[in-house]
């Protein structure tokens, strides 16, 4: 069976489960997965049901109109997470699991080392929140860090992904495990690989000056660091980097757009006449100048928005990456 292609939702959720249990990434009567039906229902696996063999009866339906429900001795401990996800992300499909190597890794590591530019475009920045309890017991800090980005992985417990369907989220949560076992397999190798991640982007932070978001000095801030950094200027001669990049504000007619020449920026416009242009919400944004949001991901999860070519973008993609890096430098009130 195909993910989508089902004869129901409930043969989705069936095929989700078992996929899940293949890959190891629940093992026994672990993990839940939920998904809206509609403005009032959910369907979502009961409680001591194992998700490598659910049947259509494991699968229940939930009125979250009706406080009642609440006390359905089927429904899952994690309940109260997945309502608060189809509260405030409707038409989502959620995958909540237990991955050996993510929760191994998170338990030792603070921060996910990217290896790869997969990692880098899919999963890099991913939130880590705390909980103190077996079941999620703090689910307002998962819904805060799901914000920002579709995977979070919960300390000491598992992660949670959210996406327009069972396949995406199920992607999302591989491509981390693969990321971590990469990064294990790199320790083999060399083994301060671990070590205290981007301290020298971290001790580098401008502590100067902060500036209000999207303003034009903010802006212009960021244009005089981007042409003092050598790697832009040494990868933007050699990959001849010379394009015009716009970013927008949603909501507002901030934008600003970058002229660049062989990785140098000689002009700062205010049009959006631009083969490439980046938008999102303000709140996005400021996730991403705070350094809690990779824009790459951001936009391979549709929380930004690319007008143009990604395939001719990613062609710049160290370039560019450090571009991002330099948008953590600059501090906003």
């Amino acid at each position: 069976m195909i993910f989508g292609k089902g004869k129901s939702v409930r043969d989705d959720m069936i095929h989700a489960g078992k996929k899940l249990y293949d890959l190891r990434l629940v093992v026994a009567r672990s993990g839940n997965l939920s998904v809206r039906l509609d403005e009032k229902n959910i369907l979502i696996t009961a409680t001591g049901t194992c998700l490598g063999h659910l049947a259509a009866d494991d699968i229940i339906k939930v009125d979250l109109s009706e406080v009642e429900q609440s006390k359905n001795s089927r429904l899952t401990s994690e309940f109260p997470l997945h309502h608060l996800i189809h509260k405030n992300f409707p038409g989502r499909y959620v995958i909540h699991c237990h991955p050996t190597l993510v929760n191994a890794y998170f338990a030792v590591c603070p921060d996910l080392k990217t290896l790869t530019f997969e990692t880098q475009l899919y999963v890099s920045d991913v939130p880590v929140v705390e909980q103190e309890t077996p079941s999620i017991t703090r689910p307002d800090l998962v819904i805060e860090a799901l914000k920002n980005s579709n995977l979070v992985v919960i300390k000491n417990h598992g992660v949670v992904a959210i996406a327009d369907d069972f396949r995406q989220a199920l992607y999302l949560i591989e491509t981390l495990e693969e990321a971590v076992k990469t990064a294990a397999v790199a320790r083999i190798f060399k083994k301060d690989i671990l070590d205290p991640l981007d301290k020298a982007l971290k001790e580098n932070l401008s502590q100067d000056a902060a500036y209000i978001m999207f303003s034009k000095e903010h802006i212009q801030a960021i244009v005089d660091l981007v042409n003092q950094d050598k790697l832009i200027s040494t990868k933007g001669q050699e990959l001849d980097l010379t394009l015009k990049l716009a970013i927008k504000m949603d909501g507002n007619n901030n934008v600003y757009k970058f002229i660049f020449e062989k990785g140098r920026i000689t002009e700062l416009a205010f049009d959006e006449d631009a083969p490439f242009i980046i938008s999102a919400p303000s709140d996005v944004w400021e996730a991403v100048f705070l350094g809690k949001v990779n824009p790459f991901v951001a936009t391979t999860q549709g929380k930004m928005k690319l007008q143009g070519d990604f395939g001719k973008l990613s062609r710049w993609f160290v370039p560019f990456n450090r571009l991002f890096e330099i948008f953590r430098q600059v501090q906003i009130k």
